[in-house]
């Protein structure tokens, strides 16, 4: 079992790693702010580009396992991806907005953010396994 959470997990994580990383950039390129914060906008931005991505993965790892349609397919790939995606987020920002807070803040141009980032998405990845243990085992997430 846990090594069918660990595949789940990093799954979700190359997802959210995804959206986060191609959010980071659009977000740095067109001046992304939400109530004055560069920051908040990033992680809005990444959210959204994330579970997007998130759900497409699942999507075309869920549906050709469990042979269903459009539809089903991507309610099955929903209720898959969204608490372990709100779990992975959850470590991953949580980590980048303590980064932000206790260093210089940085911008995506600078290699330092990148380990910055790599750090944050080991903390997706603990807090998110426990969350794709416990949806493999109710059978609302596929073994991998």
């Amino acid at each position: 079992m846990w090594q069918a959470t660990f595949l789940g997990a990093t799954h979700c994580g190359a997802g959210c790693a995804l959206g986060d990383f191609i959010g980071e950039w659009l977000a740095f390129a067109m001046a992304v702010t939400i109530a004055g914060s560069a920051l908040v906008g990033k992680l809005a931005l990444a959210f959204i580009l994330a579970y997007l991505i998130g759900v497409a993965f699942q999507y075309f790892s869920i549906v050709p396992m469990r042979g269903l349609g459009l539809r089903k397919g991507i309610v099955a790939a929903v209720k898959a991806d969204t608490l372990s995606l709100l779990a992975y987020e959850i470590g991953m920002f949580g980590c980048m907005i303590a980064f932000a807070k206790i260093a210089t803040p940085l911008e995506p141009t600078d290699a330092m953010y990148w380990v910055r980032m790599q750090v944050a998405m080991v903390a997706g990845f603990i807090t998110t396994y426990p969350v794709n243990y416990w949806l493999i085992r109710r059978g609302v997430k596929e073994k991998m």
